[in-house]
Order: C-alpha cells, then structure tokens, then sequence
C-alpha cells in the first residue's frame, strides 16, 4: 500500500481553520481572519490561503461575503475537547488515559488508572445492600429523590464532616450523582465562560477536561509536597483575578501529598483578600491514616465547598456524590440540578447508606489501608529496582508520583507499553504546563503483577 502523500500547505491552512471551528474558538457567523492576516500568521503565500479559503467555501465549511470576507458557516461544531487548548501529544492526554483504563481488555493491567481492583471494592456490603433495597418499599424503588437527596444519608454525610471539624447540618449537605457532577454543578453556579480557575500544577487530569468544557481559563499552580507555592498562588491572584481553586483534600491526586497546617492557613488568607472560593475534593478521605487539615474546617465553609463520593472505597458502579456548602448556595445549587438531572439517584443513595452504616464498612476499610500500604512499599521497591524514584514517600492512598531516569519521555514509554498490554498514566496528563513529561503515576494497588515492572523495563531499554 502507497504511503500518503505529506499535507500541503494549502492543506495546512484548512486543517487549521477547521480545528479552530471544531473547538468552537470560532463560532458560526463570525469572521475568519483577512487574506492576508492568515498568510501573515501562518508563514505562508496569500495565494495558498486564497485557494484554502476557496476549498472550505467548496465544502460548506466556510462562506464568502463580496467585499467583507470569509465568515464560519453552518450550526454550531459539537464540542470536540481533545481540540481546545494546545496541541499535545495524543497519548498524554486526560481522556485519552481514561478512556484506556475504562475500555481496556480485562487481560490489559492498569497501573496508570485511578481506582482499585475490583476483588479490592466492598463487594460484600454492596450484596447485602442490594438484597435491603429489593426489600424497601415501592417509593424507594420507583420515585423521583427530593432535590438535596436521601436525608439519612446526608445525615450521615454530616455526621462524617464533623470528625474532620466541618460542623454543617444536612439542610447544607446536597447529594449529587459523582463527585464528577459536583464540581460540574458548582462550574455551572459559580462561573461563566472566560472565568479564569486555578488549579493545582499536576492536578487530577479530569478538572482539565471539565474546566475546558465550561469554557474557562485554567491556570496552574505549582503543588509543593506540603500544598500550593504560596508564592505562586499569590502571583496568580495577582495576574489572573481568578474566580476559583480546585483542589484535593487530604491525599492530592497524583503526588500523594498532603497540605499543611501553616500552608492552609496561609491559603486561606490569600483567598479571603482575593475573595478566591475554594472547592476542595475529598474524595479519598476513607484512605487516610490520620485526617489532614481540610480548608473547609478552617474556613467553616465560608468560601470553601467541599465534595465528595465513594466510587474509590465501595463501588465505581453506585453513582452518589455530595456537595457540602454555606446555606443560599445549595439552595441555588439544588434549584440547578433540578435543571440539569431533576430529581438524582435515589435508589443509589439508598444503597450507599446501607453500606456506609453497614458494620463490615469500616473492618473492608482497615484491610484496604494495610492492603495499600503493602502494595505502596512493594511497588516503591520494585520501581526503584528499575530506576524510577518517587517524588515523595506517600503516607497513605493508592497512588506514587515518580520521576524517570534522565532521557526517558512518559509519553514515549506509554505508547511501547500499551502495545504490550500496560496502560501508563503518564506526567503531562496532569500538567497544566506540560512540565511533567518525565512523570509517571502508579496506582499502587493496580501494579502488583511482576509483568507491570517487566514491560517497564523493556520499554525504558529500547
């Protein structure tokens, strides 16, 4: 078979403007850039934008206004995320690396997902619950949830916070359908399109894709092995006037760090003179051994909202989040799901409160810690046996920040790896700033099989 032709730059140009229409950085009606401009920003003759301008008219892409211009044609492009933002390497992109974890063969080993093993989840409790809510009444079953969600559970929920000294009663604790959907929900609240959003630089991959879903700005600041560079989230504020802070609470995705007392009291100063509203993920809390400092206790839920699920200790199946928050914004945060989902999943929240209050949650959650802080020693031993060495030594979680040994690419090592049947999560899928492509993150729990090491090295010797 002939190899393709390479593009021209006629091609070129059109390939451009269509990814820039795809994006939507350029929506239908609006003008393209003159003749002239697009030659002078692509580096190339008028007369080839003459005639790429002509071929996206000839295909519908694009109209031609006499003695006006070139305008964008047609209905809005479905949004195409892969397509906003800058261009990187397919492989290193967020939901490029979910979609291998979720859709990979189950013979393919995952050390680069985001989750347990499946004989690691508290399939146990989960059983037990199905077989109660087969038992509740018809209501249960077949009804529309109120908007906060199921009372007991967010009962429940209220008693948890206040072990980690977030005093909130129920009435200001909102269920949602994942921990994904509460801070979709709270996007959808807080911002508007051209908002700007800080983040943590690595952060976890998906407030990427979310933040360029809601049409903001994302920008990354550094995460040190204690939190934020003050300094750097203080220069943030300074030039971008942001809008909002996403963060972990407790274990950070992907480093394995945890904040410090004098780091969150220091962040908390700066966002109250900024008027910064933090949202703060806790959704691993379950794994720690002792609870670190949650912003949302030191801020008593002023300007920070805390969030939540347990798809990572019961079931990535059961879709139940929270949302806990000062009083007038679940009132309006309630009023938007009703908008966008109605009444949530009741029946999930039933079966969820029958597993947390269910005697075995906390023994499944014992053995799962010392299960993890087995597989994080084996794991660290085995990596470093083959060069790699972590960026910190993680006290609790599932997850290892780890640095490559001098020329070796992550991007580069995931693609040899995944034709070996490995999926790698590699650093710039978590990098704002694309600084971390000498970066992996290993799922502890997910790396025990001696192939995992043994595909590595091969890869790193090639």
């Amino acid at each position: 078979m002939l190899n393709a032709p390479p593009p021209t730059r006629i091609d070129t140009v059109m390939a451009a403007i269509r990814a820039r229409i795809a994006s939507r950085a350029c929506l239908p009606g609006s003008r393209l850039p003159s003749v002239r401009a697009q030659a002078k920003a692509m580096a190339v003759s008028v007369s080839t934008v003459v005639e790429a301008y002509d071929r996206l008219v000839a295909e519908g892409s694009i109209t031609s206004r006499p003695g006006s211009g070139f305008y964008v044609a047609g209905p809005i492009a479905p949004l195409a995320l892969a397509q906003l933002g800058p261009p990187r390497d397919r492989d290193v992109d967020p939901l490029w690396v979910s979609r291998q974890s979720l859709e990979a063969d189950p013979a393919v080993l995952k050390p680069g997902c985001g989750w347990l093993p499946a004989s690691w989840m508290y399939e146990a409790g989960m059983r037990k619950a199905l077989r109660a809510a087969a038992r509740a009444d018809v209501s249960s079953l077949a009804d529309y949830a109120t908007p906060l969600g199921h009372l007991a559970l967010r009962q429940l929920l209220a008693r948890r916070l206040a072990q980690q000294g977030i005093d909130v009663p129920a009435s200001q604790v909102m269920l949602a359908e994942s921990g994904t959907q509460a801070v979709d929900l709270i996007c959808r609240f807080l911002l508007q399109p051209g908002d700007t959003v800080l983040v943590d630089d690595p952060c976890y991959f998906n407030f990427h894709a979310l933040l360029k879903a809601h049409r903001v700005t994302a920008v990354g600041v550094p995460y040190t092995p204690t939190g934020p560079d003050l300094d750097a989230f203080a220069a943030a504020l300074q030039a971008h006037a942001p809008r909002l802070y996403i963060t972990n609470a407790g274990i950070h995705n992907p480093t394995g760090a945890t904040l410090s007392p004098v780091t969150a009291h220091r962040l908390l100063k700066l966002a109250e003179a900024s008027d910064l509203v933090i949202v703060e993920d806790d959704i691993f809390a379950d794994f720690e051994e002792t609870a670190a400092p949650r912003l949302a206790a030191y801020d008593g839920l002023a300007r920070v909202i805390q969030i939540g699920s347990f798809s990572k200790t019961i079931s990535a199946a059961l879709r139940c989040g929270y949302i806990a928050a000062r009083a007038d914004w679940i009132e309006s945060l309630a009023d938007l799901k009703l908008a966008t989902s109605f009444g949530g999943g009741r029946l999930a929240a039933g079966i969820l409160y029958t597993a947390l209050t269910d005697s075995g949650y906390r023994k499944h959650m014992e053995a799962v810690r010392r299960r993890l802080a087995q597989a994080r020693s084996t794991t660290l031993l085995r990596l470093g046996a083959i060069g790699i060495t972590p960026w910190l030594v993680p006290q609790a979680g599932m997850f290892l920040w780890c640095a490559l040994p001098d020329g070796n690419d992550a991007a580069a090592l995931a693609r040899a790896c995944l034709a070996d049947g490995v999926v790698l999560a590699p650093g710039n899928a978590f990098s704002l700033s694309l600084c971390a492509g000498g970066f992996l993150r290993f799922n502890a729990a997910q790396a025990g099989d001696p192939r995992v090491m043994d595909v590595l090295a091969r890869a790193m010797q090639r």
